[in-house]
């Protein structure tokens, strides 16, 4: 990342509305790290509708992690095809 990340609240919902699409690669799993040390697994991770760049960036990055357990489409309360929801494995729970 070129720039500073600003301090972000760990609290189980990511808006990526503010960063640099090439900000997600490092971001995104890290604040996913951050939520499973914290005991947070059920993240929202808000990209946006848009032409769907974004989202797809954001489930390339989780379909490679092994410590998600699966990912979904949020709700049409919880920002519809604008979000992904992301399962985390416990820190008690070693992938693969």
């Amino acid at each position: 990342m070129d720039e500073e990340i600003p301090e972000l609240p760990v609290d189980g919902c990511l808006d990526l509305h503010t960063f640099h699409p090439s900000d997600i690669a490092e971001l995104v799993p890290e604040y996913l790290r951050l939520c499973r040390e914290r005991g947070i697994l059920e993240v929202r991770i808000v990209h946006g509708k848009g032409k769907g760049n974004l989202r797809r960036g954001v489930e390339a990055i989780v379909d490679r992690m092994p410590e998600v357990s699966s990912r979904r489409t949020a709700g049409p309360s919880a920002g519809g095809w604008g979000a992904t929801v992301v399962t985390l494995l416990p820190l008690a729970t070693i992938p693969g």
